[in-house]
């Protein structure tokens, strides 16, 4: 048989990819493989050739997959070339298109989904390996060598999803060595073998199962409990259909933050994506920090997120079930009225030792309850305690407060009440009553799970499934209620919205939309890894990846000086077309004006030229962009020196094709263009993470104002939340602030990363 034909052609495109000359000639002499390669470099535009590091991507996806397997593969390949699709998430990003592949791709959701552009550090790899090691120290000084370091590398993993391996196994290796030193001759010695002891029932009932969070979240039925009697599942599974229900319950005491973000995408999200309901229930039970405010503030915030509650309810609206729920734990002996100070039971608790008023009859506990209900008590005179257990190791279990008497108005039930149930008493039960599948709630509350499910049982409730995560931190921020407060009152910022907090308020002030939010959230996932500071920058990249296909672009000069083109018409205005998204043609375009007067920025020129100088300088060209090319013949100067016009001349035919682009902004029929203010935001505080001494290192650069920086006529009768890219400048949106006189503009984000910040 003669010899078989390969293409010269496929040859050298195929090697133009990186890969070696036998390769290349192999996949050209495969006629699936070279047809399908073929295929992807033209849909990755790449047919001249790329860097071998996506080359070889590309060629793994020829190999891998079969012909047309992928409907989404250009999109696939887009983010390739862009190398924002790595080996790192390849097989993510394979795994969620094939899913896909039989329906419109959601590509925010995919990018989100498998990492696309995140690119993780060698420092925040060394940062999360000496976080393990710094929380498993004494188990590793002890275990040496022999402790199991396929628990870091996974724990690390989980931590940071889209680092590299190879890296955080060479970073575990050095932190194991740093510490350890060298391994000795018993470290190389084999492990002593040890038989597990068998599990004994008493070690069954104390130990709970802990679900580690996957990609696909499952967690427990509560058909596990087996508390839960077939009576007690049978009126459950009658009351929801066996549907998934579960509920996001903030307190109405402040404003929400970007943490609440991460719990409402749980909550609201776990229920939608198996088809059942969530709840927005408010924790109302403290009426002393509590008011409509911050209820219709919440409302909102949850709506604007685009999370829709089954019903909005109110832990004040089951008052009445409660207090007949304390009555029965009264009789049943789980409760007393006590008379103790605060710090009086706080010691108790601490010595485990007993209150003198633990051991009243179930009479007299009834009718003091009932005289604390009648308002014959001073607040603090009298509580409700749950009689738990004073020798527990959980110090939740030690007679925790049930009811306490506060004369303050509430913002629901009025003055009905002047004793109102506490945390710990009224969640469980509510979420008991409103029959939730699933409560979720952050890895604080822990502690308390025993005395929730304690508090179901002895009422003989039904007991729903409790499972904790690690809540969502910031660097830069912070998101302590009472901190924002701290920072509200003494003036550090303007109000809850103040766009340098961390306010889900003041992030939509910013100018960020749900769908970044929501993208950071997805992002980062769900873990039990508690102490996890994501970095503000990845909310950056969320941000920017969702503004960049919506903002219509701009032209805004912040800090203006003055051109003057000396051969272009004296009284003429041009009508040029810029697109509002470049990268997306169908979005149409607008009109700006150009005449003989026109801004740029000041650090757009140059005194002197260099190398590595792209803006405008003496005697040199540049292209006005989306206009003409301009060159500098004369620079006007005050007595001082400081430049104050410069003249020029263009090229209606923009001859020269290599010059560099600045944006500018046109004078109309010899009027300045019009004048808008922009604040230019950053961190609140100058260090990432934020100590007790918080105060003390809060950024006095946090806002820049620039009150007479020139637009085109693009943002003109812009309204509240209006959002631009302003060209080679950043992402803004339109406060509140503005008027009809003039337009305020916050930066939302910058177009690309500080190169003095940490990347992501």
């Amino acid at each position: 048989m003669p010899p078989k034909v390969v293409s010269e052609e496929l040859v050298t495109m195929f090697s133009n990819l990186g890969l070696d000359s036998a390769k290349a000639k192999e996949a050209a002499a495969n006629a699936n493989l070279s047809s399908q390669l073929k295929d992807i470099v033209v849909e990755a535009g790449v047919e001249s050739g790329c860097d071998k590091a996506v080359g070889i991507i590309l060629y793994t996806i020829a190999t891998k997959y079969p012909q047309n397997a992928l409907r989404h593969r250009a999109t696939l390949c887009k983010y390739i070339v862009k190398k924002e699709v790595s080996n790192i998430n390849l097989q993510a990003c394979l795994d969620y298109l094939r899913r896909t592949a039989n329906e419109e791709l959601n590509e925010s959701d995919f990018v989100s989904q498998c990492g696309v552009g995140v690119v993780i550090t060698r420092d925040q790899v060394k940062s999360a390996v000496a976080d393990y090691i710094s929380k498993n120290k004494d188990e590793i000084v002890e275990k040496r060598y022999q402790f199991p370091i396929g628990s870091a590398l996974t724990d690390v993993k989980n931590t940071l999803k889209w680092a590299n391996t190879k890296d955080i196994k060479e970073e575990v290796d050095e932190a194991i060595l740093a510490l350890l030193g060298p391994k000795t001759d018993a470290d190389k010695a084999p492990a002593p073998k040890v038989k597990a002891p068998a599990a004994t029932t008493a070690t069954a009932a104390v130990v709970e199962e802990k679900p580690k969070a996957k990609e696909e979240i499952r967690f427990p039925d509560p058909s596990d409990n087996i508390q839960n009697t077939p009576k007690l599942l049978k009126d459950h599974l009658e009351a929801t259909g066996g549907k998934i229900v579960t509920r996001f319950p903030p307190e109405p005491n402040g404003y929400l933050h970007i943490g609440h973000a991460k719990a409402m995408h749980l909550d609201f999200g776990y229920a939608k994506k198996n088809g059942g309901k969530c709840y927005l229930r408010f924790d109302d039970t403290n009426p002393e920090k509590e008011n409509q405010e911050y209820i219709d503030s919440i409302i909102d915030s949850v709506k604007w997120l685009g999370h829709e509650p089954c019903e909005i309810t109110y832990s004040s609206q089951y008052f009445d079930q409660l207090y007949d729920l304390a009555i029965e734990l009264i009789k049943r002996g789980f409760a007393y009225v006590c008379h103790q100070t605060g710090p009086e039971m706080s010691e108790g608790r601490e010595k485990m030792t007993d209150s003198p008023y633990r051991n009243r009859s179930v009479e007299e506990n009834l009718s003091l309850f009932d005289d604390m209900r009648k308002g014959k008590f001073e607040e603090g005179k009298a509580v409700l305690r749950m009689k738990g257990d004073m020798k527990h190791p959980n110090p939740c279990m030690r007679d925790l407060v049930a009811y306490r008497i506060k004369y303050h108005h509430h913002p629901v039930s009025g003055d009905k009440w002047c004793i109102y149930p506490s945390y710990d008493y009224t969640h469980c039960l509510v979420d008991s009553i409103e029959n939730i599948t699933h409560s979720l709630c952050t890895l604080e509350f822990e502690i308390r799970r025993l005395s929730y499910n304690w508090l179901v049982d002895v009422l003989g409730l039904y007991r729903p499934v409790v499972w904790e995560y690690a809540r969502l931190n910031l660097t830069h921020t912070v998101l302590s209620k009472r901190k924002i407060i701290t920072l509200v009152q003494k003036g550090f910022v303007k109000g809850w919205d103040d766009p340098r907090l961390s306010t889900l308020n003041a992030f939509r002030r910013k100018g960020y939309t749900p769908e970044a939010i929501n993208s950071l959230c997805e992002t980062i996932g769900v873990t039990r890894t508690n102490n996890t500071t994501i970095p503000y920058e990845l909310l950056e990249l969320c941000c920017r990846q969702d503004l960049d296909g919506k903002a219509t672009r701009a032209m805004v000069v912040l800090d203006p000086i003055k051109v003057v083109i000396t051969n272009y018409p004296q009284d003429q205005t041009e009508q040029i077309t810029v697109p509002n998204i470049p990268a997306n043609p169908a979005l149409g375009t607008h009109q700006v004006d150009l005449s003989r007067e026109l801004y740029i920025e000041r650090t757009d020129f140059r005194m002197v030229d260099s190398k590595d100088y792209f803006g405008l300088a003496p005697n040199k060209e540049i292209l006005l962009k989306y206009a003409y090319n301009i060159k500098c013949n004369e620079v006007i100067t005050d007595d001082k020196g400081n430049v104050t016009e410069l003249r020029v001349t263009y090229d209606k035919d923009n001859s020269n094709k290599k010059v560099k682009t600045i944006h500018w902004v046109s004078s109309v029929a010899g009027q300045k263009p019009t004048a808008v203010e922009v604040r230019l935001y950053d961190h609140l505080f100058k260090d990432s993470e934020i100590g007790d001494d918080w105060l003390e290192h809060i950024n006095p650069d946090s806002l820049k104002v620039i009150e007479n920086a020139v637009a085109d006529k693009t943002v003109a009768n812009s309204k509240e939340y209006d959002r631009f890219q302003f060209e080679r400048t950043g992402y803004f949106c339109v406060d509140k602030d503005s008027t009809s006189d003039k337009l305020v503009f916050n930066r939302t984000v910058s177009l690309k990363e500080n190169k003095d910040k940490k990347k992501i």
